[in-house]
């Protein structure tokens, strides 16, 4: 099974869990009431994927890995396109970003594009739980292992751009992630996230 970043994974075992650093008192309370954790860009150690957990707020945030073994339930957001959860949520009265899904479904669909929905929503619609809120963004992740037209890049931030909600796209290269809509400018230079860390490339596919 191959594993990737943004992937959820269910914890069954918290103590499994292998830590470099101190733990916050916040992670035991979060991974009980949620044990759920997101795969994260990073260099994993030795049969360890690296992974993090999210707290309430956005600096509540801490990085660890889990043994390959205990990854028995990985929920990928491409899964979650194509089973697509959220059509049987009442949540999606009430969150914009979770109302608009059929629609970038329709546009991802549209363009050919292999994508997910990432974030709180995506999370939400992977553990059940109630994660989102009526003011969230909608973030996503679009994997192109071929360089993308910069005309579709363009349409698609386009038609995104026309949604009632604030969505980040992030263009999984193979090599990393851009942001969509930065790479849709045709900057000459472009942030690309690697597993060693941020870099400035000029082809997000090659890293150069």
């Amino acid at each position: 099974m191959e594993i990737r970043t943004h992937d959820l994974i269910r914890v069954d075992d918290i103590s499994k869990l292998v830590c470099l650093t101190e733990v916050p008192e916040w992670v035991t309370g979060e991974l009980t009431d949620k044990p759920f954790v997101v795969v994260r860009r990073a260099a994993g150690l030795e049969g360890g994927i690296p992974v993090g957990i999210r707290g309430e707020t956005r600096n509540q945030r801490f990085g660890c890995f889990l043994p390959e073994e205990e990854c028995s339930i990985v929920i990928s957001p491409e899964q979650l396109a194509e089973e697509k959860p959220w059509k049987e949520t009442d949540r999606r009265l009430s969150i914009v970003a979770i109302e608009v899904l059929d629609w970038a479904d329709e546009l991802m669909t549209s363009e050919g594009m292999v994508w997910g929905p990432t974030g709180s929503v995506g999370f939400e619609l992977a553990s059940g739980l109630d994660t989102a809120h009526a003011g969230s963004d909608l973030d996503l992740v679009m994997r192109s292992d071929q360089p993308l037209p910069m005309e579709k890049a363009k349409r698609l931030i386009q038609e995104l751009s026309q949604f009632p909600v604030h969505i980040d796209v992030q263009l999984e290269t193979g090599k990393g992630a851009c942001s969509l809509a930065e790479y849709s400018r045709g900057q000459e230079s472009l942030l690309l996230k690697t597993e060693n860390g941020p870099m400035l490339v000029k082809d997000p596919w090659s890293e150069r």
